[in-house]
């Protein structure tokens, strides 16, 4: 493996495990009070991992992957806003939040390369391959589109049960895509949240039934 791919790899996995980190930080708070919560330092890790990892994506021109962390990039702010959290980073923090996914897709398609060729006609990811991975990150990104809309409605942040059934079913497709792909940075990433995914599931039913 040369440098330059050490470092590919390094920017994908630095990008799961602050993603891991996340789950991680809303699975102990959640156990401390048996109901699924979610914290405001959920958000701000996956909005600094969700930047990693189109970062990732790009470097391995992989689509699938840029696909679903561009949908969910705004999401992870919407949320901070409704925690009324947003409001309270200093205001140049918030420009750059905004602004750097633009500046991303600016360069990526104005340095005088074939991007858009990289991206849909890589050797390395047969056509049938590209489409079943950006259906699972499609299926994945849902989850925060069906939260987002969930919170909506109810005006504060929220992760219901519907987030974490569709974390199931769209990790599940994104593990066959790593496997076939060969990526370890998805794959180890996706292995790790089944555990959390299937843990809120239990936490949720259990307070359900708590609820009188």
């Amino acid at each position: 493996m040369n440098h330059y791919n050490s470092l590919i790899y390094f920017v994908g996995f630095l990008a799961q495990i602050l993603f891991s980190a996340r789950l991680l930080v809303q699975w102990i708070s959640s156990e401390k009070v048996k109901k699924v919560l979610t914290p405001q330092l959920f958000w701000e890790l996956s909005i600094v991992a969700s930047v990693l990892m189109f970062i990732y994506g790009w470097l391995r021109d992989d689509f699938a992957i840029m696909l679903g962390q561009t949908i969910t990039y705004f999401i992870y702010i919407r949320n901070m806003q409704l925690q009324n959290q947003w409001d309270k980073l200093p205001i140049l923090i918030r420009y750059i939040l905004i602004f750097l996914p633009f500046a991303f897709i600016y360069y990526g398609f104005n340095n005088g390369e074939t991007d858009m060729l990289h991206l849909f006609a890589n050797k390395d990811i047969p056509l049938a391959l590209l489409l079943w991975g950006s259906f699972a990150q499609v299926i994945f990104t849902f989850r925060f589109i069906y939260q987002w809309i969930y919170s909506e409605k109810i005006k504060h942040s929220h992760l219901p049960r519907g987030f974490w059934i569709l974390s199931l079913v769209g990790s599940s497709m994104i593990l066959v895509y790593a496997i076939m792909r060969e990526d370890p940075v998805l794959f180890i990433g996706q292995l790790f949240g089944f555990v959390i995914y299937i843990r809120n599931l239990i936490l949720g039913k259990r307070s359900k039934k708590d609820t009188p």
